[in-house]
């Protein structure tokens, strides 16, 4: 990887392509990001670089992530993420990274945490087959059977309710429509795990074009 922006997810849309259709596409606010540290080869074992984006107030920031900023001149970051990286020659720290990194065309990925859904039954958590509902059956949106008596407990895998969503979900190979480096907004076809205003990766994609 070569390319990475951290970004907010903003909402949905559509735009039309060259041929007049209508494409669906989620608008991302995407930068500006800015470089906090770059880790080599020779110094960390391996390359990578650290990014901050959005701001937080200066005095809800422990002192050694105070320390960690001022020595770049910069604002204290909301948040901050590590993307390992090809060569992290081309960056510096204290370098800003905008929308534009990106361009129409190009194939990225998505990284986000889904909507949390709460606790749900196997009907809607999995997709399980519901029970009749009439001539006085008992049986509706339960579990179903929990296997054989004999052994006495409840095999390993056995597909039951639990809590739903919130867990980080990565949708692979989206095309960016559109790079808007002077409002720092991308517009990503399809959908993008996460509500609104919610952090998104965007990276350059692993399983090529």
């Amino acid at each position: 990887m070569t390319k990475a922006i951290l970004a907010r997810k903003v909402g949905m849309t559509q735009v039309y392509d060259a041929q007049g259709r209508a494409v669906p596409v989620t608008v991302l606010q995407a930068g500006p990001c800015f470089v906090t540290q770059v880790k080599t080869i020779r110094s960390d074992g391996y390359n990578s670089i650290q990014l901050g984006f959005g701001e937080k107030k200066e005095q809800r920031v422990n002192r050694p992530l105070r320390g960690h900023f001022a020595r770049l001149k910069l604002k204290p970051c909301r948040f901050l993420r590590e993307f390992r990286v090809l060569d992290a020659a081309g960056f510096t720290p204290g370098q800003e990274l905008r929308a534009n990194i990106f361009e129409a065309g190009d194939v990225v990925d998505v990284s986000a945490v889904s909507r949390g859904k709460g606790f749900a039954g196997s009907v809607k958590r999995l997709g399980a087959r519901r029970g009749p509902m009439t001539h006085g059956s008992h049986y509706h949106r339960g579990p179903g059977s929990m296997g054989a008596v004999a052994p006495n407990r409840v095999f390993r895998g056995r597909l039951l309710p639990g809590r739903m969503g919130g867990q980080r979900r990565t949708v692979h190979k989206l095309r960016v429509m559109q790079s808007d480096a002077e409002r720092n907004i991308l517009l990503v076809k399809g959908s993008v795990p996460g509500p609104r205003g919610g952090l998104v990766e965007v990276k350059e994609t692993v399983k090529g074009t």
